[in-house]
């Protein structure tokens, strides 16, 4: 009985520096879920500051197009320079462009890769938030084991103490018999030696009456 009592104390134990690696590790995910939603909002707001940026470079290069495109318009003379112009607004429309998706492609991949992250983060912390009630669930019953083994331990303790004090009670009793049995033993032997002298001496007496007795039918 004590080694089980003494096995569940461990096994509490165990389950307790257990529960707190876990809530340590429950921690840990929840600061790791935080900074990731903090990256996801700063990278967000980044998207949006550079789109921002990119529109406004774009629509400042598109006015110094159309300026540069009013002034050779007005100079009839020169066709050819209007086309360079328009061309070169193509060109650099197009590379705006494709300047602006590439850039969005990129902040859309790492949005999901931290996407992603977040969530594996969360399906972990979820995990372990299970697995820590799990483990609150098997330390309650595990406590209420053992104080019901502690109460029913206390008990037989008690009963172990009540049966030693009555038993040497009994011992100390027997003991106390035995030496007055010993007592009485040794003054019975006593008082029979003394009888066997006694008849003894009577015994004598009683031949030599009858040793006279005897002598004198004898000479009678």
């Amino acid at each position: 009985m004590r080694g089980c009592f003494t096995w569940d104390i461990c096994s509490g134990q165990w389950a307790e520096q257990t529960l707190k690696a876990f809530k340590k590790d429950v921690d840990d995910a929840t600061m790791v879920r935080l900074d990731l939603e903090k990256k996801v909002e700063s990278l967000l707001d980044e998207i949006n500051f550079m789109r921002k940026v990119h529109e406004e470079e774009v629509a400042e290069l598109m006015n110094m197009i159309q300026a540069a495109q009013v002034s050779v318009e007005m100079e009839v003379s020169k066709p050819d320079l209007t086309s360079a112009l328009k061309e070169i607004r193509g060109q650099y429309e197009s590379m705006a462009s494709k300047n602006l998706q590439s850039a969005e492609e990129w902040y859309k991949s790492k949005f999901v890769d931290l996407n992603e992250q977040a969530t594996r983060s969360q399906e972990a912390m979820r995990a372990s938030r299970e697995e820590l009630n799990e483990f609150r669930r098997q330390l309650q019953s595990k406590t209420i084991e053992i104080e019901s083994l502690r109460g029913t331990n206390e008990s037989l303790e008690r009963q172990l103490n009540d049966m030693e004090e009555r038993h040497n009670h009994e011992i100390g009793q027997y003991q106390d018999n035995m030496a007055e049995l010993d007592n009485d033993l040794r003054t019975t032997k006593s008082e029979m030696a003394r009888h066997l002298r006694e008849y003894q001496d009577l015994l004598n007496v009683k031949m030599a009456l009858d040793i006279e007795i005897a002598a004198y039918r004898y000479l009678i």
